[in-house]
């Protein structure tokens, strides 16, 4: 198993993402920090938990930029910070690679980071699987919905179904 965090929107909507792929085995929600000095700061992500033999970092890494607002700067990035959180130096440029390729997919620039992996913190345990357990709920309604059907629309191949 390999491991990489991902971070760009609200943590229950990342999190909602990555547990319907194959070859995701644990999505850890919560704040990843970085030992870069832009990034300290905890911001709301997600460690993913993957088997690269079914699903690449390079596929990982499309998702979420698709999945999440990868082109606009807004006010709230420091608690939503556009990042991929690295485990080793050979991530880092595998991941810095990738986003240089994923950048002619978009017509504006991406914002998301790469960025090596601080330290994390675990939501709390009645904010853990969200969507799993409030599919109902107005907020996953409204917010993660809309993405769950990039998801299913444009990745239905790596789907855990």
């Amino acid at each position: 198993m390999t491991k990489i965090a991902f971070g760009g929107g609200c943590h229950w909507c990342t999190e909602a993402i990555f547990q319907q792929l194959i070859g995701v085995s644990q999505v850890e929600q919560g704040w990843v920090s970085s030992t870069h000095p832009q990034a300290t700061t905890p911001s709301e992500a997600v460690i993913v938990h993957f088997d690269p033999t079914y699903i690449s970092l390079d596929a990982l890494t499309e998702i979420h930029l698709f999945t999440h607002n990868a082109t606009s700067n807004h006010s709230f990035r420091d608690k939503y910070r556009s990042a991929i959180y690295t485990f080793s130096d050979v991530q880092e440029k595998e991941a810095q690679n990738i986003l240089k390729e994923k950048q002619k997919l978009f017509d504006k620039p991406l914002i998301t980071k790469v960025y090596p992996f601080g330290e994390f913190k675990l939501n709390d345990e009645k904010y853990l699987d969200y969507y799993k357990s409030n599919p109902d709920k107005p907020f996953c309604q409204v917010r993660i919905e809309p993405k769950l059907q990039i998801l299913f629309g444009k990745y239905h191949k790596y789907l855990n179904i």
